[in-house]
């Protein structure tokens, strides 16, 4: 039995194909919210030298503990998810549809650079 989808949760109709909002999305999530999580989850709470610096960060772990943190990550791709989205089906921006992903991306390899670079030195 097939259901309907949504006509905001598919891109036909769009400028946009789904290869590349595959693409870009499997790069965010690969840089932010593997990489960025995983380093700063071993700096947290494995290392005795380091400290986490972002106060919102610090703020969300120590009321929180990791599912703090791990919910504020969450809140952020989602959001940037339905920017994209929304900017993709509704609007045709490629600005904004390619933009959240490939921000999270440069965000997320710039920071867990940063860690690795505190994590081995």
């Amino acid at each position: 039995m097939a259901t309907a989808r949504p006509d905001w949760l598919h891109l036909e109709g769009s400028p946009f194909e789904e290869d590349s909002f595959r693409n870009v999305w499997l790069l965010a999530l690969a840089t932010y919210g593997v990489g960025d999580i995983v380093t700063t989850i071993t700096i947290a709470y494995f290392s005795r030298v380091h400290v986490e610096a972002n106060p919102i960060v610090n703020l969300a772990i120590d009321l929180f503990g990791g599912g703090g943190f791990l919910a504020m990550k969450l809140l952020v791709l989602y959001a940037c998810l339905g920017i994209s989205i929304w900017a993709g089906r509704l609007e045709d921006d490629y600005l904004l549809f390619y933009g959240p992903p490939i921000l999270l991306a440069i965000v997320g390899t710039v920071i867990t650079g940063i860690n690795l670079g505190l994590l081995f030195s």
